[in-house]
């Protein structure tokens, strides 16, 4: 399946903002994401065309896959 990724704030460090990625059936936005060398812990929102979703979800064809870290201020 092919999908849109985009990376936002400094997950894009020596990474990617957006690129189109294949990925075999069955693959879940966890494993994207390790696929990244993203900790877990570290991610913040996840969103499928826009939409929130989780670890466990496994994309379709053509989906966009948003990762936002987790954001810190005060």
């Amino acid at each position: 399946m092919r999908l849109t990724v985009k990376l936002f704030a400094y997950f894009r460090d020596h990474r990617f903002s957006l690129a189109e990625e294949e990925y075999p059936p069955g693959t879940t936005v966890g494993d994207i994401v390790d696929g990244l060398g993203i900790d877990r812990e570290e991610v913040g929102v996840l969103m499928r065309n826009s939409r929130h979703c989780d670890f466990s979800l496994i994309p379709e064809d053509g989906d966009v896959l948003a990762i936002f870290p987790v954001i810190g201020g005060g």
